[in-house]
């Protein structure tokens, strides 16, 4: 199945509300502890055989949890040492074969110091790890290290996933993520209203433009992509083609005269356009009914891309601002955030967005960065990276968790802001739309396998969306 369940993500202060608000329904702590111990032990004993265990106890819930854990698979024949926290000591993981580290929930904020740490730096990498709610010294809500993280085998967290086990470095430190339910009310995690979620289908599916019998090709929606000049048309032809691909009824690739010929061969289907400056861009944009325009793969950083850009924006049509088109402001961003008065996608990898924005990514994690720019923006904004995040200026975000290592290749961002571009143009609001050309950017990258170049992307969504679909009916 393709659909993702469950898709909310909770902040280390939802889910101690989330517990809260079981206590008051009448599900005790205890009652938590209980099935959360439970929960740990039974996932344990579907991926290990007996062996010799250690369960290392915190002086919190969370040791609270270990201690049921190291009792029920005591109980199920298992050699099994728990320590509490007092007894820490590098010299009680002799002989281990499998650690339980119970010893610091997602809420802990400071550096791991005395015998936790001592006892962290003394684990045997050949010996797995069972991470109770996240591996000891990790963030929840960043997903930064506070000091020394166990590398865990097996994570296993409850109610719903926390920021820290979507984003890097946390997600390589969890391993194998496993969310337990533990009795918590139905009613509860809505009643908390997330606003943080995991990318999946689930998350849009709702909203996918699927095409209807009664379509035709301007009901599709046509996108024009602003392609360089005729030495540097590579990353706009790919990004013309994923909007394409991705549905678009029509797209144009507009650009220089001496850049149509280069247009054209890359497809019989795409209309092309001369124009030169943004004057001439926004006549284009204003004819052919195109609802949708993507700026800035290779178009030059330079003072003509800027007034592209903002021809762009003053359109009316649905923009997507992407590569050159960020860089361009990095002098003055105010400027670029200023146009943005209608639906707007800002597409930065890392480098882009703190030259754009040095005061956001100062903030501590990527989520929060992320967050800022799409308030202070006005845009939805796509920060791009192996945990790419999206973020709305209402506060709604996704992280993306399906982007496979292949995607660092050239030319894979201008596949995805080709993919955003063609649907926004059938339709999808600016959220939505960019959470779904992620996720299928990167379902196309897992589907194709090793050897990825970037035009594979556009090529293989077909086989992405037929799944899909077949999942939906």
């Amino acid at each position: 199945m393709l659909v993702v369940p469950n898709s909310e993500i909770l902040t280390v202060a939802e889910h101690y509300e989330a517990d809260r608000l079981a206590e008051a329904a009448g599900v005790s702590t205890n009652a938590l502890m209980a099935a959360a111990g439970a929960a740990i032990a039974r996932k344990i004993q579907q991926r290990w055989t007996p062996r010799k265990t250690v369960v290392l106890c915190g002086p919190g819930n969370n040791g609270g949890d270990g201690i049921v854990a190291a009792a029920r698979l005591g109980e199920a024949g298992w050699d099994v040492i728990p320590v509490s926290f007092g007894d820490l000591d590098p010299a009680v993981l002799a002989g281990a074969e499998l650690v339980v580290d119970a010893m610091f929930g997602a809420g802990l904020s400071r550096p791991l110091d005395g015998a936790a740490k001592a006892i962290l730096g003394a684990l045997d990498p050949t010996v797995p790890v069972v991470a109770v709610d996240v591996p000891s010294g990790l963030n929840g809500d960043t997903g930064a290290a506070t000091g020394p993280v166990p590398n865990a085998a097996l994570t296993v967290t409850f109610v719903r996933k926390k920021p820290g086990h979507m984003l890097y470095p946390g997600r390589g430190l969890c391993g194998e993520m496993v969310v337990a339910d533990i009795g918590t009310p139905n009613g509860i995690v809505e009643q908390l209203a997330p606003q943080t979620f995991e990318n999946g289908p689930d998350l849009w599916s709702g909203a996918y433009p699927w095409p209807q019998a009664t379509d035709h090709k301007y009901r599709r929606g046509h996108a024009l992509v602003v392609g360089g000049g005729h030495t540097q048309t590579g990353a706009a032809r790919m990004a013309a083609m994923a909007a394409m691909r991705a549905g678009a009824g029509l797209v144009t690739m507009a650009g220089p005269t001496r850049s149509l010929a280069l247009f054209a061969a890359e497809s019989p289907a795409f209309i092309t356009e001369a124009f030169k400056g943004g004057e001439e861009l926004a006549k284009i944009l204003k004819s052919r009914r195109r609802n949708a325009v993507l700026v800035g793969p290779a178009n030059g950083v330079n003072a003509e891309t800027r007034e592209n850009a903002m021809a762009a924006l003053g359109s009316g049509a649905s923009c997507v601002i992407d590569a050159d088109a960020l860089a361009v402001f990095e002098d003055d961003p105010s400027e670029l955030f200023a146009a943005i008065t209608g639906a707007c996608v800002l597409t930065p990898h890392d480098g882009e967005f703190a030259r754009l924005l040095p005061a956001h990514a100062e903030l501590p994690g990527r989520l929060d960065r992320a967050r800022a720019a799409a308030r202070g923006s006005g845009a939805v904004v796509v920060l791009k990276g192996p945990d790419t995040i999206i973020a709305a200026p209402n506060g709604r975000a996704a992280i993306n968790g399906n982007g496979p290592a292949t995607l660092a290749t050239a030319g894979s961002g201008d596949v995805l802001a080709g993919f955003i571009v063609g649907l926004l143009a059938q339709g999808m609001d600016p959220f939505h739309g960019a959470c779904a050309g992620v996720w299928l950017h990167g379902a196309a990258a897992t589907t194709f396998g090793p050897g990825l170049i970037a035009t594979d992307l556009a090529e293989t969504l077909p086989r992405v969306l037929g799944s899909l679909k077949s999942d939906a009916d």
